[in-house]
């Protein structure tokens, strides 16, 4: 700012008296003095806020520290829950290859017992046959008979077969159930874990 003496210049050319502009300045000067310190007070120093930028940046430290170890607790109880599922899903396999195995060695046996009893039903025909034919006595009703035993043989087998057809299909199905539903869990946790 210039001088007290230059105010008073200035203000003496602009038409106040010496009185007056040695009233003026000094007025003015205090104005001018608050209005800066008015000022003042709402700015901030560099060490004000060298301060506070250091309270913000350990603030956001703290912050990423617990995210981390949020994160490491929660993909920690992810793998235990993806392992606690693949031991679920081997049990599962277990019990489905389990009863794959058993109703296969049911469908054996029974088709076993069907063909043998099938086979003493040939047998015995044939026997009746031969004793009727040796001594002569055939007529149409052992061949209708004869006829029945063999349709009812080729019926059952054929009815043995088809029952084992569907028994394959439905293991296969499930087989199939089983692998699908092992993909969607592991697939399902794959996505959550990204």
């Amino acid at each position: 700012f210039r001088s007290f003496s230059e105010c008073c210049c200035i203000l003496f050319c602009l038409g106040f008296t010496t009185e007056q502009s040695e009233v003026i300045v000094p007025a003015l000067v205090k104005i001018m003095n608050n209005n800066l310190d008015m000022i003042y007070k709402d700015m901030v120093t560099k060490v004000q806020q060298e301060i506070v930028l250091q309270q913000v940046m350990s603030h956001i430290g703290r912050v990423k520290k617990d995210m981390i170890i949020l994160e490491k607790s929660e993909f920690s109880a992810l793998r235990s829950e993806n392992e606690k599922i693949k031991l679920e899903l081997q049990q599962i396999k277990k019990q489905v290859m389990d009863e794959v195995t058993k109703v296969h060695a049911d469908n054996k046996l029974n088709l076993n017992l069907e063909k043998s009893r099938a086979k003493e039903l040939v047998c015995f025909e044939v026997l009746q046959i031969t004793s009727f034919c040796c001594f002569g006595f055939q007529n149409a009703q052992q061949d209708r008979a004869l006829t029945q035993t063999d349709r009812k043989i080729d019926t059952e087998v054929a009815d043995l077969k088809t029952m084992l057809e569907s028994h394959k299909l439905d293991h296969i199905k499930y087989l199939a159930g089983s692998i699908f539903t092992c993909l969607t869990v592991a697939l399902g946790f794959y996505r959550l874990w990204i």
